[in-house]
Order: C-alpha cells, then sequence, then structure tokens
C-alpha cells in the first residue's frame, strides 16, 4: 500500500533532520582536528622516552594528557611521573562535594588518586598558591622543578606552552615557563642526563576559534602549529572526570555538552614537541 502524503512529509522530514544532524556531528568533530598534523600512537613511544614527568599547575590539568601518560606506561614501559604545582583550593567546585575551606584537601587527593588510575610510578603536589603560581619566586619553583629531574631523569617533559598555557590561565603559563627553564638549565649543565625532548600540550585551534571568544583567539594567536598528534583515550578522560569529583560537571559547565559527547569528538591530543 503506497505512503500517504502526509507519511511522505514525514519521512521527508525525517530523512532532512538526519542529514543535518550528520553534517552538524561531522562540521563539530573537525572542528577538533588538526589536518596534516602527523599522527603517531605514542609520543613517547615515537620518541624513546623511557621517562616521563608532567609538570603541570593544578589538580585535573594532567586530564589533557591522559592519553600520553597511559600510552607511555602501558604501551611503551615507560616510568612516568608527575609534579602538580598547587592543590586546586581556589578552583570552583562542579559540584560542590565539601566544605569550600576543604577544596584543596579533596583536590589534592583527586588528583593522586586519578595518577595512580593513569599508572604514574610517583607524583608530587606542591604547595604553591592556586590562582597565585605566577606571582611566586620563579627562581625557587625552577630550582625545584630541576632537583627532581636530576633525580628522576626524564626523557621526555610533559607541560603547557608557556605562551598560551592551554587555556591562557596564568598558572598554566608559569608552569610551562618554568619547565621550560628547568630543562634549559640542565641542558647547559648536563646535557647527557638532562631531558631529550619537551612536548607541549596545545588546545585544538578550530575550536578555540569558534567557541573559546576573545581568550580562545589570544590561544590561538599565541601557541605553534603542533607537529605531532596521537590518541587521546577518552575513555581514561571520561573516567578522570569522576575521580575528580569536585569539577565532575566541568566540562558540560563550560562547553553546554556532556562529557562523554566532547570526548566523543575531542579524541585526539595535539603537541609541539621539541627535541634537543
Amino acid at each position: 500500500m503506497p505512503a500517504s502524503p502526509v507519511m511522505r512529509v514525514l519521512i521527508a522530514v525525517a530523512g532532512v533532520l538526519v542529514i543535518s544532524l550528520a553534517g552538524a556531528w561531522l562540521w563539530l568533530d573537525s572542528l577538533f582536528e588538526e589536518p596534516g598534523t602527523p599522527s603517531v600512537p605514542s609520543v613517547a613511544g615515537a620518541l624513546g622516552a623511557h621517562s616521563v614527568l608532567a609538570i603541570f599547575a593544578h589538580p585535573d590539568d594532567e586530564q589533557s594528557v591522559a592519553g600520553l601518560l597511559i600510552r607511555a606506561h602501558e604501551r611503551d614501559g615507560a616510568v612516568t611521573r608527575m609534579i602538580t604545582a598547587t592543590r586546586g583550593e581556589a578552583g570552583t567546585p562542579l559540584p560542590q562535594v565539601s566544605r569550600p575551606e576543604e577544596l584543596g584537601i579533596i583536590r589534592h587527593a583527586e588528583v593522586l588518586k586519578n595518577g595512580w588510575a593513569l599508572g604514574l610510578e610517583e607524583q608530587e603536589v606542591w604547595d604553591y598558591p592556586d590562582g597565585g603560581l605566577s606571582d611566586a619566586d620563579f627562581e625557587t619553583y625552577v630550582g625545584r622543578l630541576m632537583e627532581r629531574m636530576q633525580a628522576w631523569q626524564p626523557d621526555l617533559v610533559v607541560t603547557f606552552w608557556p605562551e598560551s598555557g592551554l587555556s591562557w590561565h596564568p598558572d598554566h603559563r608559569t608552569a610551562g615557563r618554568a619547565a621550560t627553564e628547568a630543562v634549559r638549565r640542565l641542558r647547559e649543565l648536563d646535557p647527557e642526563h638532562a631531558p631529550r625532548a619537551i612536548a607541549y600540550i596545545l588546545a585544538p585551534s578550530r575550536m578555540m576559534r569558534q567557541f573559546g571568544g576573545e581568550t580562545g583567539q589570544l590561544i590561538v594567536d599565541n601557541q605553534p602549529a603542533p607537529n605531532m598528534q596521537m590518541p587521546g583515550e577518552a575513555w581514561a578522560k571520561v573516567r578522570g572526570w569522576q575521580i575528580h569529583a569536585s569539577q565532575r560537571d566541568y566540562l558540560q559547565h563550560a562547553y553546554g555538552f556532556p562529557t562523554r559527547v566532547i570526548y566523543s569528538l575531542y579524541d585526539k591530543e595535539h603537541y609541539y614537541v621539541v627535541e634537543f
């Protein structure tokens, strides 16, 4: 029996909707891509790194490099470690899971738990003030990083690009700048035992231009083009936001989409890698 005119209209409308939704999804997905960037299964593996040190500012910053850390540990057998400069006590809880004065304690515990889940062999959470890392004594901070690098002798350091900090946060930029300076000084002092490469995590430029507003444009204008990309292990990042319970709803609050949806689109990590 042939379809009625009304049914034919409904089928046509449904087809248009499906095509429109598919097109919108493909467009959104394209915003998280960096065409032309060489892809590798693992940044640490591509660089032959046997020891990796991540240097970040806040609990949950490691979410941006979860893919690198997991694959370095599980795929390449590298020793992975991390230093987090602050306890994140000045953050905004999303949702609130504790008394405000206890947020630093909670976030300290969350980053230790997530670090264990990512396979970190060692990690340290320092006591610099959240939101005040850029005001701390830079020489002391660099010196502390150098001491840990000398003790752990990482082949690869992972951090923020100093000029953009992934999100333009001043603490992020300071962490990247201090990590870079620590590596530079160690390369001058003892190049044989100093890190051989730095991998800077970058923000997806198209997405930042589209949705990041003025800050997003600043980030894009102040970061280099990536020269290496790898799978982001989205499943671990979804898990990580559950572990970081005080920040669990951060992505949805910031971008308006559920965390799983965001990571189904944002499924790669983009890096600017400097080798020495």
